[in-house]
């Protein structure tokens, strides 16, 4: 009788993220708690722990690590992911167990002529991500991951795939970036293109979609707004394609900008999500 292997625990929890849909950052992260988790209990399988040893992992992050609230609650997500959606056990109240302090912080917000200024010292593709950022309010992750079809130049509009909570929501083209966006994406066009013309030319789909519609991942309408500089290989189709932009070369790009523009504010990409907000507000005060 032939035995077949059973999956490591790890590659189950791989799995599992990407049938419930979890960004590749959210399955990442939740990974390497969980591995740090069975680690910390001398590699015992977490079917044999429970909410005793839950409440002792999260305890000692928050005494001996000192690690931030934010960090703490994605552990905690973790956790009960792997029990509640990958082992399917139901954990008892983890309540007492000690919570890492959340500084009460004030989000820091660019001025007008911060934000400008900053802007100025930027060129090409990070010109224009953090442009979207500032004039539309989107995350960083939301303006790499945005698709040819998701821009509407005739409403000035840009779609929102997949955003926090897996939620589809629609926010303003800004008219200062429309001329240059438009550009951009003659220059993208031309890529793709010669990308094709070599073989290439296929976009990561999600979703099974590219099982769905095989040709689509080819289309120009899904081909990613803000494309990477070279091709690489998708290890998981074993094909090589061209993704997005880094989101760390926008953030690398950014914070070179801010110490040109001489700005002394702790800030960054998502700092121009609250200038948007902020400055929204006092447009219409």
């Amino acid at each position: 009788m032939i035995q077949t292997q059973q999956p490591k625990l790890l590659d189950t929890v791989r799995h599992t993220a990407r049938l419930k849909h979890l960004s590749h950052k959210t399955e990442s992260s939740y990974v390497n708690y969980i591995r740090r988790f069975i680690l910390y209990h001398h590699k015992r399988h977490p079917r044999d722990m429970g909410a005793d040893e839950v409440r002792a992992f999260l305890t000692h992050m928050a005494v001996q690590e000192k690690v931030a609230a934010s960090t703490q609650n994605v552990a905690l997500s973790a956790l009960l992911f792997l029990y509640r959606d990958v082992l399917q056990i139901a954990l008892p109240d983890i309540s007492d167990a000690v919570r890492a302090r959340r500084p009460q912080h004030v989000p820091v917000v660019f001025t007008a002529a911060e934000a400008k200024a900053i802007i100025a010292h930027l060129g090409g593709t990070p010109r224009l991500v953090v442009s979207l950022l500032y004039g539309s309010g989107l995350r960083l992750a939301e303006a790499v991951r945005l698709r040819v079809k998701d821009i509407d130049f005739e409403r000035q509009q840009i779609t929102v795939r997949d955003g926090k909570g897996e939620k589809d929501r629609t926010t303003m083209l800004p008219s200062s970036v429309v001329e240059e966006l438009g550009r951009h994406l003659v220059k993208v066009k031309l890529l793709h293109e010669e990308d094709c013309a070599k073989g290439y030319g296929e976009v990561y789909l999600p979703y099974a979609l590219e099982r769905k519609y095989p040709n689509v991942n080819k289309t120009w309408a899904w081909q990613y707004v803000f494309p990477s500089a070279v091709r690489s290989l998708d290890v998981e189709a074993n094909k090589t394609r061209r993704f997005h932009v880094s989101p760390a070369t926008i953030q690398k790009a950014v914070k070179q900008a801010l110490d040109l523009a001489q700005v002394i504010k702790h800030g960054g990409c998502h700092t121009f999500r609250h200038s948007f907000a902020t400055h929204l507000l006092e447009a219409h005060v």
